[in-house]
């Protein structure tokens, strides 16, 4: 394997998938952007925009434990909510649920990403649809976007249940509102970058889109329609969410 041609070199704007794509981007871009529209990075919005801090985390019951050793609250699952424990992975749940000053919020894809490129060091910013127009602003005044200071976007995708990866539709949109918002960057895009933002064309109607892709319809099927509703609000919010030292707080 070519590790320079994987890194998509010569582009200020970069696209890949998933733990791995973000792991390759991580080695050669300035700045990372996470895209899970259902439901983690709509979830870290809706929680910043609130004034809580996120903590990114792995899937798993080892979330608990990490919350009361830092001083936070974990979210459970959706169907584990009670009226002690109202925060979990839903949007919806979180616009209403009491403002926690830290939240840990796991999830197998968003979070599970967003907290192993945390390691890295590099800046890591939390996009969907809802601030897809303001996450692209805020990273070129930042100065993103050269081939000396790429910016690599990474869609989260989906799980097939032996634990490989299934591309999502809802985050290939969500990616490429960020890189439409990208597509100015002195650098340019990437072949890559440029295929996924070419999806936007095809999507005459983006949130119905959403609404009628498998993630979509599942959590509608599961009760969790309203959740799906947040999601799909394009460029509603101006909330920038940074991770620095493992939280995602307003850039």
């Amino acid at each position: 394997m070519n590790a320079t041609v994987h890194a998509q070199p010569g582009s200020g704007a970069r696209f890949d998938w998933g733990l791995a794509g973000a792991a390759e981007l991580g080695r050669v871009c300035a700045a990372l952007v996470v895209v899970d529209v259902l439901s983690f990075t709509t979830a870290v919005e809706v929680s910043v925009a609130r004034g809580m801090r996120v903590h990114p985390f792995p899937w798993g019951e080892q979330a608990a434990e990490y919350a009361r050793r830092v001083g936070a609250v974990a979210a459970v699952g959706r169907r584990q909510m009670t009226g002690d424990r109202p925060w979990s992975l839903s949007p919806a749940a979180l616009r209403t649920a009491p403002v926690v000053p830290d939240l840990v919020l796991p999830s197998p894809n968003g979070s599970a990403i967003c907290a192993a490129a945390s390691a890295t060091g590099l800046p890591v910013v939390a996009a969907s649809l809802r601030n897809a127009r303001a996450v692209g602003a805020w990273l070129i005044s930042q100065g993103y976007g050269s081939t000396r200071a790429p910016i690599g976007v990474v869609a989260s995708g989906e799980r097939w249940p032996d634990g490989t990866l299934r591309p999502a539709v809802e985050d290939q949109l969500g990616a490429a509102a960020v890189l439409d918002a990208l597509s100015t960057v002195p650098g340019g895009l990437s072949v890559e970058a440029a295929m996924a933002l070419a999806a936007l064309a095809s999507v005459p109607d983006l949130p119905a889109a959403v609404r009628g892709c498998v993630s979509g319809r599942e959590l509608a099927e599961m009760g969790f329609a309203e959740d799906v509703e947040i999601a799909v609000q394009v460029d509603v919010s101006e909330v920038v969410p940074l991770l620095r030292n493992g939280i995602f707080a307003a850039a």
